[in-house]
């Protein structure tokens, strides 16, 4: 289907104002409000507010019989500044969309309001969840414990990425997002005068060493093919130069495609952290915060969908992207019920820029083509066969 003037008009309205008013996990209040009175309009048979605190979940029930189809869209920021001077940048200091969860929630508006629109043709239901909490893996899981699968065949999703051509989409069957573990590490030793080394355990010393033992986890206990990255991203500790750290806490992340690969390791980051801090004197403690699983596509929804996808792009357009080390917790979703999640080209043009950057940026030109492809599938996966 070709997009008309008025849901061209809607999508970079949605997206730009959604844009402008970004909100960290399980607190997007004023965005969910948005969600809702957009919603509410289209009269849904079903609209509930509030599911796992602050998510939204709205019913399009068609005519005729048919399967139902979940629709989900994240949308929560990220804790980052926004860099340049975008017309519709984020009113919020600290917080931006940095990862396009305002183009997810712009696209499954508009896909909301056509098939509201086509109700009296549509067979089967399409249920839109909109996701809190997506970017620390906390959101998808209360929101099918309040029963937001209820009833639903198959789940759909899809990622704009900034790496990836407008006018391309990226279908792939099994695995094609890795697994996130979150852990953290808090070391402890004794502190005491910088001068007096002798009599304090040096919990700066202890967390070196298991900065660099940790890296060996990747290079010497796992296999050259297996996709796996450990990366440490965050070290505090100690409060002045002539000072020895009685504390030092690491923050740090895992990422794999293999689930049992990912089990032995986590368990060996705290097996080695934990080994090295005894044997220099001090303690370590390990906190494993949160575990998203991978994201794994059923084969033959994956197949449907790209078929739908090709009817908008051409056969060409759709292409088989490299499997990401970037975690989504649509896994979930996936590990429930058949589905796919799928990515949506939306690299700007003349420049590389990053999810998770305050540079970050999408062409636009990526929202009709995302309602254009979400339709097709979507209707596709509401036929019965």
């Amino acid at each position: 289907m070709e997009v008309d003037a008025v849901t061209a008009e809607h999508l970079l309205t949605h997206r730009r104002q959604l844009h402008t008013m970004p909100e960290l996990a399980f607190k997007e209040v004023e965005t969910s409000r948005y969600l809702a009175e957009r919603l509410e309009a289209l009269s849904p048979d079903r609209l509930e507010v509030g599911v796992a605190e602050t998510g939204v979940v709205a019913d399009v029930k068609g005519a005729r019989p048919g399967r139902a189809v979940l629709v989900r869209a994240d949308i929560d920021g990220l804790p980052i500044q926004e860099a340049g001077e975008l017309a519709f940048r984020s009113a919020r200091r600290g917080v931006m969309h940095a990862c396009g969860h305002d183009v997810h929630m712009a696209i499954a508006l508009e896909v909301a309001r056509a098939m509201a629109e086509r109700r009296a043709q549509l067979s089967g239901m399409v249920r839109f969840v909109f996701q809190p909490a997506e970017e620390r893996g906390l959101g998808a899981k209360p929101m099918i414990e309040a029963g937001v699968l209820d009833g639903i065949d198959r789940v759909i999703g899809l990622h704009v990425w900034s790496e990836l051509p407008v006018g391309q989409v990226s279908v792939r069957p099994g695995a094609m997002m890795a697994g996130s573990d979150m852990f953290t590490l808090t070391i402890r030793g004794a502190g005491g005068h910088g001068a007096q080394p002798q009599y304090t355990v040096d919990a700066v010393v202890i967390a070196a060493q298991v900065v660099s033992a940790i890296q060996t986890l990747a290079s010497r206990e796992t296999a050259p093919a297996a996709p796996v990255v450990i990366t440490l991203g965050s070290i505090h500790g100690g409060s002045a130069a002539n000072i020895v750290a009685s504390e030092v806490v690491i923050q740090g992340t895992l990422r794999s495609l293999d689930t049992e690969l990912r089990a032995r390791l986590v368990r060996r980051i705290a097996e080695l952290a934990e080994g090295i801090a005894t044997a220099m004197r001090g303690h370590c403690q390990f906190s494993l915060e949160s575990a998203v699983p991978p994201v794994v596509n059923d084969g033959s929804v994956a197949t449907m969908v790209a078929e739908a996808a090709r009817t908008v792009v051409g056969e060409d357009a759709v292409v088989m992207f490299e499997p990401l080390m970037v975690a989504e917790d649509f896994a979930y979703f996936l590990q429930a019920r058949s589905g796919c999640f799928f990515l949506l080209g939306g690299a700007p043009e003349g420049a590389r820029v990053g999810h998770h950057t305050a540079e970050f940026r999408i062409d636009e030109r990526c929202l009709q083509l995302g309602f254009r492809v979400m339709m097709a599938a979507v209707l596709r996966l509401l036929q019965q066969d």
